[in-house]
């Protein structure tokens, strides 16, 4: 297990932090730690952009943006 150390952390995010950890029962180093295992788990924004692309152009989907849009404005009348 190794350490991570933040510098310069505002005092309010650092209350809010405190406070959403208290509201769980958690002291501020379990429920940052759960945030961070929880992040790490998830793919990033560009990660999953490329996975959604990659999908798309396997699936050889024809369906636009535009048509996606059109019809979405289309039910909104």
């Amino acid at each position: 297990m190794t350490t991570i150390t933040i510098r310069n952390v505002p005092e309010e995010t650092r209350n809010e932090l405190a406070a959403r950890a208290a509201r769980r029962g958690q002291s501020l180093q379990e429920y940052m730690l759960r945030l961070a295992d929880e992040t790490a788990s998830r793919p990033d924004v560009d990660e999953l952009v490329a996975e959604i692309r990659a999908s798309k152009r396997h699936m050889r989907s024809t369906v636009t943006t535009e048509s996606i849009l059109a019809d979405r404005d289309a039910d909104r009348r």
